[in-house]
């Protein structure tokens, strides 16, 4: 029994990765359980058995990607758990490395947007949604620490969330100007995205900020 699930687990495990390399490089219209099937020298019966569908197996690995970029999050917010700021920083740095180091993770989970694609199922939304609100809880609590000026920090963390994908979608298309320090880029939209949420130290002079 233990061999047979061992066995379910690599097959499930080889379905999954190939979907995930065939989609980004071949697109989600052209993927088919027929194609997968033939990658992973299976019969597209034994693909059904794990998935029920091709939209399922997209979502799984979405679920899959969110889980992993959680847990990443997570792991930087304990780390900082003392210091908002750092936290807040920390968190900004975590989310563009992890784009970075999981391009086709990341292209699946934000970048894949078939209009004949299943909905994403609700409790699975509810769980990616995790990661937000890991930068929701640190703005909520540096707001109600004075560190830093949030009104809505629902809306703002969206708005950080907006400039750090723009930032990952721009490192993915490698149309920067090869005069650009790819650190410095990167250490300049975290802290410019930051710069007017953060409280300048008392008297500091206006403007100065501690990013």
């Amino acid at each position: 029994m233990e061999e047979k699930q061992r066995m379910n687990g690599d097959l499930r495990r080889r379905i999954l990765d190939t979907t995930r390399h065939l989609l980004v490089s071949e697109g989600y219209n052209s993927l088919s359980m027929r194609k997968i099937a033939r990658a992973i020298g299976y019969s597209a019966t034994s693909i059904y058995l794990h998935f029920e569908s091709k939209d399922a197996l997209v979502h799984a690995l979405i679920e899959e990607g969110m889980a992993q970029k959680y847990e990443t999050l997570r792991s930087i917010a304990e780390a900082h758990r003392e210091d908002v700021i750092a936290r807040l920083k920390a968190l900004c740095r975590g989310y563009i490395d992890f784009g970075i180091d999981n391009p086709e993770y990341y292209e699946i989970m934000y970048m894949l947007h078939p209009e004949q694609m299943a909905r994403f199922p609700a409790e699975k939304y509810r769980r990616a949604r995790r990661n937000l609100e890991v930068i929701v809880d640190t703005l909520r609590e540096g707001a109600e620490g004075k560190l830093l000026y949030v009104e809505d920090p629902l809306v703002a963390a969206s708005a950080i969330w907006a400039a750090l994908h723009g930032a990952v979608s721009l490192l993915f298309s490698r149309r920067m100007d090869v005069r650009v320090d790819r650190e410095a880029f990167i250490d300049t939209v975290i802290s410019q995205t930051l710069r007017s949420y953060i409280v300048a130290p008392e008297g500091a002079d206006a403007g100065v900020s501690t990013v």
